[in-house]
């Protein structure tokens, strides 16, 4: 697995807050701290763009391959044209905007606030037509897989149907720090702040039961260190392949149906921020960066690094014995 940084002329100058590769390129969308959203083509090594802002990103997202979103520390939720890099606002959330989502299925962007709020807006007219304000908790992360929106509150996770809006509630016993969605079969995964990963199937069988595992159990003078699981990716050429990425700097890729570790990679610069595979699971983008989560983080520079899998890599995961590498 050969593995490289980004190279930006002009180095982001605050923590990285999200990751994302585009739905059927190799464009990388990050957004950070400092205020900038950025565009950056793997394949050539090559900024495509930047657009600075009036406040902090904390998430980014895909419409397509021209279009994007970002939500900011003051509540705003913007679109950007990335050929042009022209910036539109559709409006606020009355605290800080925390996550965004857009639907192709609805053509609608889902937001998440501070403000105990998900907000929908229309796409086509940038309006916004619809606010749930039911969570009693902040929204720390939130997802969406096709008509699945996930949302993750304190330690309970509401299940979306966005066309009806029915909800399960789903109440884990851990603080959550992400969700993200699983495709084959259907469900969602979860970090939790104590080092836990749960798995849960939203149609359980006797094949595809959910469980949990501690998943970073470092030990440091004998004693357990919790470490907080700040992101996980499913592989999508792969099913059942994951990687999480934690505050202690490490990414590691797990077994999903032999519930194993695969391997662990060699510790990065600082936390594991966020993760994201290409559209053909031949990419893993890993960010690492300080995260404004503990007093004792190492401020160094941001760095982005890229993982490329070869197609050894892609065959489904053995039973062989876990590595490290």
């Amino acid at each position: 697995m050969n593995t490289f940084s980004l190279n930006l002329a002009d180095p982001i100058r605050d923590a990285i807050s999200r990751i994302r590769f585009a739905p059927h390129s190799n464009n990388l969308l990050i957004s950070s701290w400092d205020s900038s959203l950025r565009l950056y083509d793997v394949d050539s090594s090559k900024l495509r763009m930047e657009a600075p802002g009036e406040a902090e990103l904390l998430d980014c997202c895909f419409e397509n391959e021209r279009v994007c979103f970002s939500a900011a520390t003051d509540g705003s939720v913007n679109r950007y044209d990335l050929d042009s890099g022209i910036k539109v606002s559709l409006g606020n959330h009355d605290d800080s905007a925390t996550c965004v989502e857009y639907s192709a299925e609805t053509c609608q962007i889902i937001t998440a606030g501070w403000d105990k709020k998900i907000n929908f807006w229309d796409a086509r007219s940038t309006q916004s037509h619809g606010c749930l304000r039911s969570f009693v908790s902040v929204v720390e992360s939130m997802s969406l897989s096709g008509l699945n929106l996930m949302v993750a509150a304190g330690s309970s996770v509401n299940l979306y149907d966005i066309r009806s809006f029915k909800t399960s509630v789903h109440t884990k016993g851990v603080k959550v720090k992400c969700i993200r969605p699983i495709f084959n079969p259907k469900g969602f995964v979860v970090g939790s702040i104590d080092g836990r990963v749960i798995l849960e199937y939203i149609s359980k069988s006797s094949s595809h039961e959910g469980y949990a595992f501690r998943c970073h159990p470092k030990v440091k003078d004998g004693r357990r260190h919790v470490v907080t699981v700040n992101d996980i990716a499913f592989n999508p050429s792969i099913i059942g392949s994951f990687v999480t990425g934690d505050n202690d700097g490490y990414a590691t890729l797990w077994d999903a149906r032999g519930k194993k570790r695969i391997f662990e990679m060699s510790r990065y610069p600082n936390s594991v921020v966020s993760l994201s595979y290409s559209h053909d699971g031949l990419l893993l983008a890993v960010a690492s960066s300080y995260s404004y989560q503990e007093a004792n983080e190492k401020e160094v520079p941001p760095q982005i690094f890229i993982h490329e899998i070869g197609n050894c890599d892609l065959t489904p995961p053995s039973s062989g014995a876990s590595n490290k590498k």
